[in-house]
């Protein structure tokens, strides 16, 4: 690579009729590119020449390859002919480059660091989550310490909501598939779901949930709604189920069975831009708790040029589409649009966080949908004493618990901030005749809400030290006879070590001011 780099060949783009480009690689005996060709259905292709050397290629390039200055492989790994099995296997080779040395160099430290930061990797040390192949491939089982952190996410959000006028509902992991299909979920994710199940004697068919919002649709519906109840905002932590490729399943962040922090909002037109507005300011609040401070909100639309992924009128869409452009310009955000990129039934406000790393991950998003309520016939009484249809607003700060704790484990390196650490301290007895007084000080600290455990185990305080750091807890309490006689802790701060004797009820408010 680095000796054609040298050359400077240009990278020439060649237009080609399906035809030419049949009897090129037919001369060329290419039976690969043949049968890519053969799929193209008549459509003009391209070509690409660099040097001696020319192939099928979309593009688009670098003028030429000089630009290349600072190459590394990556990767080789097996891979089948068109995903087949049972075709030809082939070997695939994975290499970047970058036009600087220095920013290979620091993109190849930045890989590194985020192995170690991999939430695969920090969950199985930190015990937070499993997954087992009995359970089945793509569904995570919670350990304490992780269901702990999950519950704590949970509150928080519970806490936020209430005091902005949510009500909290529970529906099935299940429901017909008639309410998918009025909904348009088994239309465009049919194939995605896991398979329809029901009772042969009844004549029902049954699916796991794939959505929330058609089962709160439901809830809309139950009972007469009049202009002056709205908005009416209802929130759940609603577990969902997809059937994700095998291939495509990746730890937390692509699982098949998880929950969303969903919520719904059914206001009057004139509601819109207040409720998006609000839900703006949850959403920036919950992303800041969470030290997600960097970000760049999307704005997306839906494809013009390809109208059938979508439900709905055209008037529904523009409604929904500056209703998102203009609140946005309103809260002086930092945006970009993306076309294409809008759900089925509306279009969406979705946020691209950095993390600690500078990559890029989507976390929250906020809906305006018109079509729903036309499709589940909603109605509420206006102020004419005639029938009007609500606005849906659908929005989720978290997105999902799984994928969003996946992120957070990597961002912080598992350091936690400390109001969400599972533990907040470890008292570390010198030796086993300071375990008495080492569970008194847990005690202590359980009184003032602290959490923490004692490390009775007959180690070397060395070593007690050394796997507490491990584990990431960001306090120690170093307990011996000096301690016991003074009635005081010796307390090391992870990463840190070393700062100074306190009373337990001392570190509780030194604790509490940092928590603060």
């Amino acid at each position: 690579m680095i000796e054609l780099a040298r050359q400077k060949n240009a990278y020439v783009r060649k237009p080609i009729s399906q035809k030419d480009a049949v009897e090129f690689f037919q001369e060329k005996g290419d039976e690969y590119k043949l049968e890519l060709i053969e799929k193209r259905g008549g459509e003009d292709i391209t070509l690409y020449q660099q040097g001696e050397f020319i192939d099928l290629c979309k593009g688009p390039h670098v003028p030429d390859t000089s630009y290349i200055k600072a190459v590394k492989l990556t990767n080789v790994a097996g891979a089948y002919w068109q995903g087949d099995e049972t075709r030809q296997q082939m070997t695939r080779v994975y290499g970047i480059t970058f036009p600087k040395q220095s920013e290979l160099e620091a993109y190849v430290q930045m890989i590194e660091e985020a192995k170690k930061r991999d939430h695969r990797k920090l969950g199985a040390e930190l015990e937070l989550f499993m997954f087992s192949e009995r359970v089945g491939a793509g569904l995570p089982i919670w350990l304490p310490k992780g269901n702990q952190l999950r519950d704590r996410l949970m509150n928080f959000l519970r806490t936020e909501q209430e005091k902005r006028g949510y009500k909290l509902v529970t529906t099935p992991h299940i429901g017909k598939k008639d309410l998918y299909v009025t909904s348009g979920h088994w239309e465009k994710y049919g194939e995605d779901s896991f398979r329809p199940f029901g009772t042969p004697r009844e004549g029902e068919e049954f699916m796991l949930k794939p959505m929330n919002c058609p089962h709160h649709c439901e809830i809309y519906a139950h009972r007469p709604h009049s202009y002056k109840e709205l908005p009416l905002r209802i929130a759940e932590f609603g577990t969902v189920y997809r059937y994700e490729q095998s291939g495509e399943l990746h730890g937390l962040s692509r699982v098949r069975c998880f929950t969303q922090d969903d919520a719904h909002i059914f206001c009057t037109p004139e509601q819109v831009k207040e409720e998006f507005l609000n839900v703006l300011d949850l959403t920036q609040v919950v992303l800041a708790k969470m030290g997600f401070q960097n970000f760049t909100a999307q704005i997306s639309l839906r494809d013009p040029d390809n109208p059938s992924k979508y439900i709905g009128s055209d008037e529904n869409w523009r409604n929904a589409e500056n209703a998102i452009i203009e609140a946005a310009k309103e809260a002086g955000l930092n945006t970009v649009t993306e076309l294409g990129e809008a759900a089925f039934y509306g279009p969406k406000l979705d946020f691209m966080v950095k993390d600690a790393l500078g990559r890029s991950w989507q976390l929250g998003t906020i809906q305006v949908d018109y079509n729903l309520p036309d499709r589940f016939e909603l109605e509420y009484v206006g102020a004419d004493n005639q029938p009007h249809r609500p606005v849906m607003i659908h929005r989720a700060p978290f997105g999902s618990m799984e994928r969003f704790i996946s992120i957070l484990i990597e961002h912080t390196g598992g350091k936690f901030p400390l109001w969400l650490t599972p533990d907040q301290f470890a008292v570390l007895p010198i030796s086993d005749r300071f375990n008495d007084y080492a569970l008194k000080v847990e005690q202590q600290l359980g009184v003032h809400d602290i959490r923490g455990f004692v490390d009775d185990r007959s180690e070397k305080i060395g070593r007690k030290i050394r796997d507490t750091e491990l584990k990431k807890v960001p306090f120690m309490l170093i307990v011996g006879e000096k301690e016991e006689e003074s009635g005081t802790v010796s307390v090391r701060r992870q990463g840190e070590g070393d700062i100074g004797s306190m009373t337990a009820d001392e570190f509780a408010v030194y604790f509490k001011g940092l928590v603060d």
